[in-house]
């Protein structure tokens, strides 16, 4: 028997390079297009402007969502109150856990289309949140959620506000309008006092009305001028003369005796960490019977709220006066005119205004 032939075949021939790759039909195969690669330093802008964003819209909208339920479902019940409120908080967070696995989802789409989309998507959103913010409803909703969060502290600075407004409302509007009056010839040395001293003008004003109705004059008890300064410390009276530039403040000048009322102010404000209440009530007292801190310490009071019954010498209603006159002049900056507190919604517009320093 004859063997088979084994038949050898010819070698493929190497494709040239040069000859693109056949597609379907005998056409060129299409590359993918590829986008340029953005920079390293335009990556990082573009995801911290993103997760920026991201933070302040989930902060505002938290807050919105807490003092809303704050108000919804205020009240001391357990099953009617305090538990729906907690289980409202857990909901939440997986609501938010919840947002941002959809979050990363979409953006991996966003960014297929538009590198720069996920994070002009998430600013547009924080905007919009922001925008909310601004906007008259929110204010409401806010004064809930830090009275949730303040506590005690909060509502008592509630109550007090509400004293002020009170206060506010008590005056003649034809009285308060000769004050504005009196006041603007001194308004320039009182703002400049305020800049340099970095206080609230309004307060500066608000202490004036209620010290000399802007009439200055000596006093009994040894007040003068504008702000009826008395005793005033030697190291307060060495900064309101470093700032006015000469060697001793005259009390007798206008400008000097406002650079003298805001250091005072200043300073016993940051005695009173910060309290406008205690700080206001600090500077009336002055030094006398050992100051307001020694008067505190000997009643083991700790803020103005358990100070006012131990006032039974002292006007425990002065800082209560000159927030109110502080909210008036606050007012005719902001309005251009006075308001009487119960007409209309004039009340809701004036607590949005605010009282100066509070």
């Amino acid at each position: 028997m004859s063997r088979p032939v084994p038949i050898k075949k010819a070698p493929a021939k190497p494709r040239s390079p040069s000859r693109p790759a056949q597609g379907g039909r005998g056409k060129p195969a299409r590359k993918a297009r590829r986008k340029p690669p953005l920079q390293p330093a335009w990556n990082g802008w573009l995801l911290t402007v993103e997760i920026a964003a991201l933070a302040v819209s989930a902060v505002l909208a938290t807050m919105f969502l807490l003092g809303y339920s704050a108000n919804w479902l205020s009240g001391s019940g357990f099953f009617t109150n305090l538990l729906p409120f907690a289980g409202g908080v857990v909901l939440l967070v997986l609501a938010a856990a919840l947002l941002l696995i959809v979050w990363w989802q979409a953006r991996r789409w966003l960014g297929l289309r538009l590198r720069y989309l996920p994070a002009a998507v998430a600013a547009t959103l924080a905007l919009g949140c922001a925008w909310f913010v601004a906007h008259d409803g929110y204010t409401p909703v806010f004064t809930h959620f830090r009275t949730l969060v303040g506590g005690k502290q909060e509502a008592e600075r509630v109550t007090l506000a509400h004293q002020v407004y009170a206060a506010y409302r008590r005056h003649d509007n034809g009285g308060l309008q000769k004050m504005l009056a009196r006041a603007q010839p001194f308004d320039p040395a009182i703002n400049e006092a305020a800049r340099a001293f970095e206080v609230d003008a309004d307060l500066l004003h608000g202490i004036a009305a209620t010290e000399s109705s802007f009439m200055p004059r000596d006093s009994r008890d040894g007040g003068k001028g504008l702000f009826q300064i008395t005793a005033v410390p030697k190291s307060i009276t060495r900064e309101a003369a470093r700032e006015l530039g000469v060697a001793e403040p005259s009390v007798a000048d206008a400008r000097h005796n406002a650079y003298l009322a805001a250091a005072t102010f200043k300073h016993y404000l940051k005695e009173m960490n910060g309290d406008l209440f205690l700080g206001l009530l600090a500077y009336n007292i002055g030094p006398r019977n050992g100051g307001l801190r020694f008067i505190m310490q000997q009643y083991g009071a700790s803020d103005f709220a358990t100070m006012q019954p131990y006032l039974q010498t002292l006007p425990r209603d002065y800082p209560i006066r000159v927030l109110s006159y502080a909210l008036a002049f606050k007012l005719w900056r902001h309005d251009g005119k006075l308001l009487a507190y119960e007409e209309g919604d004039n009340a809701v517009h004036i607590q949005q205004v605010g009282i100066p320093g509070l």
